[in-house]
């Protein structure tokens, strides 16, 4: 759907151009554009590489699964429906001390095999269970301690301190999952209360 609302703009824009005689202005700008695609994409590279790198030595010497252990008591308070040896609960772990990590590209595959596991316990296959949707809730909203990618694309535009986003990431990405989670509660009650009737 969002690509046929892209299509719509683009030809719509192209349209007006031409027909307005101002032809060269679209021109120039997918000229521009590419240049400075190209451009942002090899700056990214060697930054994207340095901090995956660094978070590749980070989970390779233990540091999600030590993130994993801390965070196991909230793990189980969030999803009580999951059993406490189903290996769902591993995935969510990882998945979820991968987002801590700004580890997007490995939280992903985790966060998918999470939602397959827990489609097992699902005595319903056409509709998400609780443990989904707060799973869902929780990695679309996902605290994060380093905005991994977000620094890299700031140092490839020249910023001279990429860095210095991370205190307000934690900060709105700590208030996103409060109101994610808020809001997850809530439907639960709701939805309790409507099994009760």
């Amino acid at each position: 759907m969002l690509n046929r609302i892209w299509l719509v703009f683009i030809l719509l824009g192209t349209a007006v151009a031409v027909t307005g005689g101002r032809a060269e202005v679209v021109t120039r700008a997918v000229t521009e554009g590419s240049q400075a695609a190209v451009q942002t994409a090899l700056g990214l590279i060697g930054t994207i590489a340095f901090w995956l790198g660094l978070m590749r030595i980070a989970e390779d010497a233990g540091l999600i699964v030590l993130l994993a252990r801390i965070i196991r008591p909230l793990v189980r308070f969030l999803f009580p429906e999951v059993p406490a040896n189903h290996r769902a609960l591993g995935s969510i772990l990882l998945n979820m001390a991968a987002n801590l990590l700004g580890l997007g590209n490995a939280a992903t595959p985790l966060g998918l095999k999470a939602m397959v596991e827990l489609q097992e316990l699902n005595e319903e296959p056409d509709t998400a269970t609780n443990s989904m949707c707060t799973l869902l809730a929780i990695n679309t909203s996902s605290i994060t301690l380093i905005p991994t990618l977000v620094i890299a694309a700031r140092a490839a535009a020249g910023s001279r301190n990429p860095a210095e986003i991370v205190g307000t990431t934690i900060i709105a990405t700590s208030c996103s999952t409060i109101a994610a989670l808020t809001v997850d509660a809530l439907y639960r009650r709701l939805g309790r209360r409507g099994q009760g009737r």
